[in-house]
């Protein structure tokens, strides 16, 4: 959860910004083509990189099916020195989204949930106050971020400084407590009327889903996603404030030149279904590869996620980023990708798969800086590799 600055407050909020700078070096093409180099080869350059530009440690892995190249750079404790685990659990922040919005679409799917559906249908009285009503929200509008209500992240305590940080990093929050966090403001715009990335519409579809099924938003993503596709490393750890091992440390810089601080230990309901689970750069290859090759979704559904709107707020950074149901569409010069990063304090991933779900990169990094021109550095090598992987 990035801090200081509005746009890099919170890390739970920062995958909304999609890492700026990285898909402004998209945008415009400014990518160089490929190296000769190896795929290995290629990757370990880019996380020697990333390391050098101040990064404690990074990771990656590249998938193409039956060939996976995986590497890492840096350290995994600052103490220690010991090296980055190639098969490291880590926070994967708002990748959660598209797990999410995995499971509501087999719902969709199946017949028990409707995308026109009401939020006031589904969960009554839930949104409603300061000109909030769940009566003209729609479960569309909760995935696809047009719902217009306040994103919850910008009021959580935990967020704003090293000392907040530090007082607030184990607080348990139910999924209606984040919701009334929201609801304390007016909506930012009349529903559907454009679209603004919010952590309290994930919270929602996660309530919705439990309501729907009678089970957890997180009991539904094991049993349609994670036990079907052998993803054993990836959960969602409820109160658990700790990473299953191994697992490198993250470090967060709270201010420009401020020194980075352990913020290893977090309690993930503070991000529940908007951002919430821990997984592996393997897992999440294999994720992303299944939801673009239809092995999760049925082609109705697939179409659904892939019907896409303007990122409001983002085309003078990206012209043409585009927000499906729980997935950035990203143009390039080959044609663009899919994906969604994802961001908790002091841990960032980013990730690609093509159209066609043949080719996946997935990278995480274990500090989060304040400082914007380092991190923008490290933002245009992160997609320069994606590029060069994809295309």
């Amino acid at each position: 959860m990035e801090t200081n600055s509005r746009h890099r407050r919170t890390a739970i909020r920062a995958g909304a910004v999609v890492t700026a700078a990285v898909l402004a070096v998209s945008a415009t093409g400014a990518v160089p083509a490929a190296a000769a180099a190896s795929p290995r080869a290629e990757l370990q350059t880019a996380l020697d990189d990333l390391r050098d530009l101040g990064m404690v440690g990074a990771q990656g892995e590249i998938s193409s099916g039956r060939h996976n190249v995986v590497a890492g750079s840096g350290v995994a404790d600052r103490h220690s020195g010991r090296p980055m685990p190639l098969e490291g659990r880590f926070r994967i922040g708002s990748n959660t989204k598209t797990f999410v919005s995995v499971v509501a679409l087999q719902l969709v799917g199946e017949g028990r949930l409707s995308l026109d559906d009401t939020v006031e249908r589904r969960l009554p009285g839930v949104v409603s106050g300061n000109g909030n009503d769940g009566r003209r929200i729609t479960v569309r509008q909760l995935l696809q971020h047009t719902s217009g209500l306040h994103n919850y992240t910008e009021d959580l305590a935990a967020l704003g400084s090293a000392e907040d940080y530090l007082a607030h990093r184990f607080d348990h929050y139910d999924p209606a407590d984040l919701v009334a966090l929201a609801m304390k403001h007016e909506p930012s715009f009349r529903p559907g009327a454009r679209w603004e990335y919010s952590n309290t519409n994930y919270i929602l579809a996660g309530m919705i889903i439990e309501r729907v099924t009678g089970r957890s938003w997180a009991t539904e993503v094991r049993s349609r996603i994670l036990r079907p596709l052998g993803l054993h490393d990836t959960s969602y750890p409820q109160d658990r404030t700790t990473l299953p091992r191994p697992h490198a440390r993250s470090y967060q810089q709270f201010g420009p030149g401020a020194p980075l601080i352990d913020v290893t230990e977090f309690n993930p309901t503070a991000a529940g279904a908007a951002g919430g689970m821990v997984s592996t750069t393997a897992d999440l290859t294999r994720f992303w590869r299944a939801v673009q090759r239809g092995e999760l979704l049925r082609p109705a559904q697939v179409a659904q996620m892939h019907r896409t709107v303007l990122a409001d707020g983002m085309q003078d950074i990206v012209p043409g980023i585009r927000y499906g149901l729980g997935i950035f569409g990203v143009p390039n010069d080959c044609g663009g990708f899919w994906g969604h990063p994802g961001d908790v304090v002091g841990t960032s991933t980013f990730n690609g798969v093509t159209g066609a779900g043949d080719r996946a990169v997935v990278l995480y990094r274990t500090t989060g800086l304040a400082d914007q021109a380092p991190s923008a550095a490290v933002d245009n090598r992160i997609l320069r590799l994606v590029d060069d992987v994809l295309c």
